[in-house]
């Protein structure tokens, strides 16, 4: 039974370099006391936030990891430049804030001027039709360090202090609501990697998943990012609120109860999901080919649901039609519960419409 350990990559090492890494982080904080960009404190948040006076300015990093190997792999770079935006503008919206910027470095082993162009025009596209722009970036050639190349960017946004989406307002009988995702986005790749290289050896690439498409092709399906059609509903900066969203989880790694359980802790809330997608069909097969257990997959894997809103149960239809408009396909995955745990009805290959449940 394959699990992410497994595969190399063990979530609960990585959550405990986070809590260092914030800890030494807010040691800073007192610098700014009193100052122009003093800090807000956001344990658990999606990004971080100061205070500019009239304003929060938000800052966020993140890369798509091994996503990009196997796009170096075959050498397909037109859909990564969406991967990257959205892993950082789809964390700055979950606090209502408009990403304004996104600047980005690339390490890599051997710098390819063709490479380059391709990847830098799949990031200039999706940051143009999401309103972005490219002030600037790095690139690094380290022959020494890198095999092949590691993408990642930083992402900076704007918020009015009275739009600062805090999750406090989170009450137990809010609908939540799931937006889909058709692909991994940029998480779980060691295990997609492990469990196809262990399937089909090192040529895994050019296996045919479907008649269409090889297995290669399939998993770099390109992140659909989120981040306009959310600011439809929360209003871009000086825009009016169309919705009250009392909270956004961005579904990335540690999948929906690692995440989710992020936006009710501060309320001690939880959640029943009992109305989920149906996870891709690559994702199933996945969980097949490597006997990936329901736990592991939906822990692991956002399985077809990329990030979830809390709104008051009045507002859930409006803010569907309003996401619909944006093209963005979404429903009603569940409701929060008054207890602190997460239940969701499973939708994956093994334990379908069996319940799971996960503390928090």
């Amino acid at each position: 039974m394959a699990t992410y350990k497994e595969s190399g990559v063990d979530i609960s090492l990585g959550d405990k370099s986070s809590e260092i890494a914030y800890s030494e982080a807010k040691k800073t904080f007192a610098g700014r006391k009193g100052k122009i960009g003093a800090p807000l404190l956001m344990e658990g948040g999606f990004t971080g936030a100061i205070d500019m006076d009239n304003y929060y300015l938000v800052q966020n990093d993140d890369g798509i990891g091994s996503k990009f190997q196997i796009a170096d792999e075959i050498e397909k770079y037109d859909t990564s430049g969406y991967d990257l935006a959205a892993m950082v503008a789809d964390d700055a919206v979950c606090v209502g804030a408009e990403c304004l910027t996104i600047s980005n470095t690339i390490d890599t082993e051997k710098v390819d001027p063709k490479k380059i162009e391709k990847m830098m025009k799949s990031l200039s596209k999706a940051c143009r039709e999401q309103k972005i722009i490219i002030p600037g970036g790095e690139i690094a050639e380290l022959p020494s360090m890198v095999n092949g190349t590691i993408w990642n960017s930083t992402a900076i946004g704007i918020v009015e202090k009275k739009k600062l989406i805090t999750t406090a307002g989170v009450r137990p009988g809010d609908a939540l609501i799931g937006l889909y995702s058709k692909g991994f986005r940029s998480n779980g790749f060691s295990l997609v990697r492990y469990i196809l290289k262990k399937a089909f050896g090192m040529k895994w690439h050019s296996r045919k998943f479907s008649s269409a498409k090889t297995w290669a092709e399939t998993v770099l399906e390109p992140t659909q990012i989120y981040h306009s059609a959310i600011l439809a509903l929360t209003g871009r900066y000086k825009e009016p609120r169309r919705i009250n969203v009392k909270g956004i989880s961005h579904i990335t790694g540690g999948g929906i109860p690692s995440n989710l359980c992020r936006i009710l802790k501060k309320s001690h809330t939880g959640a029943i999901l009992d109305n989920l997608f149906e996870p891709p069909k690559m994702m199933t097969e996945l969980q097949r080919l490597g006997k990936v257990s329901d736990e592991e997959a939906y822990k692991v894997w956002n399985m077809g649901t990329g990030m979830i809103l809390c709104v008051s149960k009045k507002d859930a239809d409006h803010a569907i039609k309003l996401l619909a408009q944006k093209d963005v396909r979404s429903q009603i995955i569940g409701r929060v519960i008054r207890a602190p745990k997460i239940e969701l009805i499973s939708k994956g290959y093994f334990k379908k419409e069996k319940k799971l449940s996960f503390s928090q």
